[in-house]
């Protein structure tokens, strides 16, 4: 259950909050805005899995054979659908 949690539910949890955030800059804010908060986001989401990682790995004992690929996996994806869809707004601001 930790596995699950902290490795699948706990990433995309985080990348759908900088997403929200992200879409708000954009529509309100502008284009420019948003590359500014994609730059600090990149900063945000770096500490965030570097967290999750010392979490699972080091104070719930997690084994990182399995825990770090599934965290990073999903990390990994939703960062990857959270650029699709706010490039897809990027376009819809111009």
């Amino acid at each position: 259950m930790e596995y699950f949690l902290l490795g699948v539910l706990a990433p995309i949890l985080l990348n759908l909050l900088h997403l929200t955030i992200g879409i708000y800059i954009v529509v309100k804010r502008g284009n420019i805005y948003s590359i500014g908060f994609s730059a600090i986001s990149f900063i945000t989401k770096t500490i965030g899995l570097l967290f999750l990682t010392w979490i699972g790995v080091r104070f719930l004992e997690l084994n990182y054979k399995i825990y770090v690929p599934i965290l990073t996996f999903f990390w990994f994806v939703t960062h990857i659908v959270e650029a699709f869809v706010i490039q897809h707004y990027l376009k819809k601001s111009k």
